[in-house]
C-alpha cells in the first residue's frame, strides 16, 4: 500500500518531463502525419481548386501507371543503386569511430573530429558552389588534370554520366561521415575499460583490440542505427541530386524524389506524384521490415 502511494505521488513529476517534450511531439506530428492525409490524392483525379471529395475516384489507376512509365523505371533504377551503394558504406562511419578512439594524441583526435564533422553543417548550395568550382569544365581540379593530361575539359566530374553514382556518393560520405560516427563514439565511450586491459593482459594490441572488443561491442548499436535508416535509404538527397543534375548527367542523376518534384510542382501532376510518393513510402517501410526480420533471424536484437 506504501508503495503504491510513493508511485502516486511521484507520477505527477513525470509529467513535467512531458510537457519539455510536448513541443517535439507537435513538432512530430504536424510534420509526420498530418501529411499523411495527402496520401488520399493518389486514388482521385484531382483538380486544383476542386474540393478532393468533388474530384473523380480512379482507385489504384495511378499506379498501375507507375509500372507503364519508362522514367520512373529508369528514376526507381538510379534510387536503387545509390541506395545500394549507401548501404554497402554504411559500416564506415564505425570503422571512423574505431579509428578515432585508437587515436592517442588529444589535439589531433579532436582536430580530425571536428574537421570530419564541420562539412555537415556546410548546406548543399555551398557544396554545390565548391563542386563547381573545382570539378567544372573550367574547375581548378579539371584545369589540373587536363594540363597533366589527365583528364578532358569536356568531361568534367559535374558533368559526366559515367561518374554520377560515384562521384555523388564520395559527396555525400564526405558530408555526414564524421556526424554519424559520434553515435558510435559514444557507444565506445560505453565499453567497460577492463575488457580493454584483459586483452592486454592476453597478449592483444591495438589491432586486436579493436577487432576483438570494440566492433562486437558496437555491432547492436550498428544493427539498430541500420535498421533505423534503411527506410530512408531511398530518400537519396533531393537537395544534393536537384542541384547536381544536369542535361548531361540527367539520365543516372534523376531519382525518385526529383521525378516526383518535376511531376508534381512543374508539371501539375498533383494525384500522380503522390501515387509515386505513396508507393516509395511502402517500399521503404517494407525494407525495414524485412531488414528487421533479418537482423532477429541473424540473433541480433533488431527493433522490436
Amino acid at each position: 500500500m506504501n508503495r503504491k502511494k510513493a508511485l502516486v505521488t511521484k507520477t505527477p513529476k513525470d509529467y513535467k518531463l512531458l510537457w519539455m517534450a510536448m513541443p517535439f511531439i507537435v513538432i512530430v506530428f504536424l510534420f509526420s502525419y498530418v501529411p499523411i492525409f495527402g496520401w488520399i490524392y493518389s486514388f482521385f483525379d484531382y483538380v486544383p481548386g476542386v474540393s478532393i471529395f468533388n474530384c473523380d475516384f480512379v482507385g489504384l489507376d495511378y499506379f498501375k501507371l507507375i509500372f507503364r512509365d519508362d522514367n520512373i523505371l529508369r528514376s526507381l533504377k538510379n534510387t536503387f543503386i545509390f541506395a545500394i551503394i549507401n548501404i554497402c558504406l554504411t559500416p564506415l562511419p564505425m570503422f571512423m569511430a574505431i579509428l578515432l578512439n585508437e587515436l592517442r594524441n588529444g589535439p589531433i583526435k579532436k582536430f580530425t573530429q571536428t574537421f570530419t564533422t564541420l562539412p555537415n553543417f556546410i548546406s548543399w548550395v555551398i557544396i554545390f558552389s565548391l563542386a563547381t568550382a573545382l570539378f567544372a569544365s573550367d574547375g581548378i581540379v579539371t584545369g589540373l588534370a587536363t594540363a597533366m593530361g589527365l583528364g578532358d575539359a569536356s568531361n568534367s566530374l559535374l558533368g559526366s554520366n559515367e561518374a554520377v553514382y560515384w562521384f555523388q556518393s564520395f559527396l555525400l560520405q564526405w558530408k555526414t561521415l564524421g556526424w554519424n560516427s559520434i553515435i558510435y563514439m559514444a557507444a565506445i565511450s560505453g565499453i567497460d575499460q577492463e575488457q580493454y586491459e584483459a586483452a592486454r593482459v592476453d597478449g592483444a594490441g591495438y589491432f586486436q583490440c579493436a577487432l576483438h572488443v570494440t566492433l562486437p561491442a558496437m555491432m547492436e548499436t550498428f544493427v539498430v542505427l541500420f535498421i533505423l535508416n534503411i527506410g530512408n535509404f531511398l530518400n537519396t538527397g533531393y537537395e544534393q541530386i536537384f542541384l547536381m543534375a544536369n542535361d548531361l548527367n540527367a539520365s543516372k542523376a534523376e531519382v525518385f524524389d526529383t521525378y516526383v518534384y518535376k511531376r508534381g510542382i512543374i508539371m501539375g501532376q498533383y494525384s500522380y506524384s503522390t501515387a509515386v510518393g505513396l508507393f516509395k513510402s511502402v517500399v521503404g517501410m517494407i525494407m525495414v521490415l524485412s531488414s528487421n526480420w533479418i537482423a532477429k533471424k541473424c540473433g541480433e536484437s533488431g527493433l522490436y
